[in-house]
This record gives C-alpha cells, sequence and structure tokens, in this order.
C-alpha cells in the first residue's frame, strides 16, 4: 500500500473499532434491526447529497440492482446480525470473530473468481477457524451449566460469523460488478439500497419504549462516522489494494475494539482470548497471502 492508503487503512481500522461499541449502545433501546436500518438510513442521507452534486445520480439508477445487493450484503445484513450478537457476548469478542473477514473472502474468491489457493493458504484457513473454534469454546464452556446461556452465546457466534461470510461475498461481488465505480457512488448507492432494505423489518421491529438520548447519539454516531465517512475510505481502499488487502483491515480493528471496550464498557480480556484472535489474524494473514510458509530447500541429490 502507498501512504495514502495505509492512513486509510489504519483511520479505517481505529473507527470501524469503535463501531462494536456503538452498536452495543444503541442495539441495548432499539434492537438490532432498527438500529441496523438507522445506521444505513442516516449514512444515505450524508452521502446521497454529495452523489448527486458530483452528478452522479445517472449512474446510481443505471447501477441499483448491484448496489442494493451490496449495500445489503456489506451493510444492511451484517450490522443487524452484529447487533444481535454483542447482546450477548462481549464487543471485543465479536470483533475479534469479524476478523475471519478475510478468510471469507479468500473462499469466496477461490470458489467464485477462481482466485487459487496454495497449501500456506489452506493453512491459514485451518489455523484461522480452529482459532475461531477455540474462541467459540472458550465463550461456551463457563456456561456450561447454564443450557440458555450457551445458546445465546453460540448463536450470537454464528451471527458474527454469517455477517463475516457478507462481507467476504460482497467483496468479491463489488470486484466483479463494481469495479471502476467511484468510491463515492458505491458507497452512497449501497448504503441507499440497504435503508430500502432494512426500512420495512425496521418498522415492524420498532422499540414500544422511546430509547434515551444516548442510544440516539450512538445511532448517529454509527451512521456519519462508522458508516458514511468510513464506507468512503472503505470502497476507497477496495479499489487501491483489491478486495483480500482491503479485507485486512479487519486485523487491525480487534485492537482497538479490545481497547474501547476496556476504558468505555469494563470488558475484561482473558489470555485464552487473546490467543484465538492471535490464531485467527495468523491464519488470515496466511490465507489471504499477505504471509507465506517458506519450503524448505531441498538437497542437491549426489552426482
Amino acid at each position: 500500500m502507498g501512504t495514502a492508503a495505509s492512513v486509510d487503512f489504519l483511520l479505517l481500522s481505529a473507527i470501524w473499532g469503535a463501531s462494536f461499541m456503538f452498536i452495543d449502545m444503541a442495539a441495548l433501546q432499539f434492537g438490532p434491526v432498527p438500529t441496523a436500518a438507522l445506521r444505513v438510513g442516516i449514512a444515505a442521507l450524508m452521502l446521497l447529497p454529495l452523489l448527486l452534486r458530483r452528478g452522479l445520480g445517472r449512474d446510481l439508477l443505471r447501477h441499483w440492482k448491484p448496489l442494493l445487493v451490496v449495500g445489503l450484503l456489506n451493510s444492511g445484513i451484517p450490522f443487524a446480525l452484529y447487533g444481535f450478537a454483542v447482546l450477548s457476548i462481549p464487543t471485543g469478542v465479536s470483533a475479534v470473530l469479524n476478523a475471519t473477514t478475510p478468510l471469507f473472502g479468500a473462499l469466496v474468491a477461490w470458489i467464485w473468481l477462481s482466485d487459487r489457493l496454495n497449501a500456506s493458504r489452506i493453512a491459514g484457513l485451518v489455523l484461522g477457524f480452529a482459532g475461531v473454534a477455540l474462541l467459540a469454546w472458550q465463550r461456551i464452556a463457563p456456561d456450561s451449566g447454564n443450557a440458555a446461556a450457551s445458546q445465546q452465546a453460540l448463536l450470537a457466534i454464528a451471527a458474527c460469523m454469517l455477517a463475516c461470510l457478507c462481507y467476504g461475498i460482497a467483496a468479491s461481488y463489488t470486484k466483479r460488478y463494481l469495479t471502476g465505480l467511484p468510491a463515492l457512488l458505491t458507497a452512497g448507492g449501497s448504503q441507499l439500497g440497504a435503508a430500502a432494505g432494512l426500512g420495512l423489518p425496521a418498522l415492524l421491529m420498532w422499540p414500544a419504549q422511546v430509547p434515551g438520548l444516548h442510544a440516539w447519539l450512538a445511532v448517529l454516531t454509527l451512521g456519519v462516522m462508522c458508516t458514511a465517512f468510513a464506507y468512503l475510505l472503505f470502497f476507497r481502499l477496495l479499489e487501491q489494494a483489491g478486495p483480500s488487502r482491503a479485507l485486512t483491515v479487519t486485523f487491525v480493528v480487534p485492537v482497538f475494539a479490545v481497547v474501547y471496550g476496556m476504558l468505555f464498557l469494563g470488558e475484561r480480556v482473558s489470555a485464552s482470548m487473546a490467543l484465538c484472535g492471535v490464531l485467527i489474524v495468523c491464519g488470515t494473514a496466511l490465507s489471504t497471502g499477505l504471509v507465506a510458509l517458506q519450503r524448505r530447500p531441498r538437497c542437491p541429490s549426489p552426482t
């Protein structure tokens, strides 16, 4: 990555690391689906005027179908799934699980785009998903005597995995159908599509009690900073570095998320959780080809 892409990478990691904390604050009062709908709706309202001012309205209408698909896969569905997950597991754990996004991205690219998987990348997939399995076991084992808590933790982890799969599909879909479009068009159009897809479900699931000020501020921050601004950075990074490397932003996101959770939510990080995080990150680095296992050189045969 160049200097500009590296700055975008770190800034995006810090912003998305904070998003888990704000999701937790908002979903407690709004619920997962209304939180996600408000988040993408606010982002769409922020980005649509900029998009129209740049004269991209016709392009928005021309590409509305793929933008709707990307919006649901890359925003609407994952945001709702993470809103559900953080109600049962710490934000740091959900962020660590989010680091598996490049694993799913590599799998989808292999299946869909014929992106070759060598032995090193396959080893990375195995290592990364082993880290997920250990992290899941860590969350379930303390509640082994409480079947309801264990089931809820399993559902939360499954929701995070499904969200990561959606992200992986969205990255390859974007590369195949939206390559070359301006980042503003992809970001704004996808958020508009996500808002359209979540509008009715959000109304049906709207909370009976009016949420408090802190929940509204959390949703506003999610929409403006963690979505509208962040997706401008992300799609620009996607164009500059490609889907596999752009998705590695999830390497750094858990670090910020864990720190924010410790500072502001009183969450604790155990040694086993840190170990699982290391396994996931190392596996992801191998699976995306950023790091490769070195082959031992063959000894020359005697002549």
